[in-house]
């Protein structure tokens, strides 16, 4: 698991320096290990937002309502 969180952490980073393709692909790696995490394709979903991929950040969206349909940050 620590792999997973290291790789979610360099994600958010690349984020916050506007590496949103880096991000995108961390967040993907992290995916590979950990395909049922829902927050795992939120971050996914935002780097692909942020990339100007708005179907596929939707898809990304909608696959982590699928795992967990309740908004838990509301």
């Amino acid at each position: 698991m620590d792999d997973i969180s290291e790789l979610v952490t360099m994600g958010k980073n690349n984020m916050e320096s506007g590496n949103y393709q880096e991000a995108l692909s961390f967040f993907e790696q992290a995916l590979l290990g950990n395909p049922q995490d829902p927050d795992l394709w939120n971050l996914k979903g935002t780097a692909l937002r942020s990339l100007g991929r708005y179907e596929e950040a939707i898809e990304s969206f909608n696959k982590s309502l699928e795992i967990e349909p309740r908004n838990k940050h509301s």
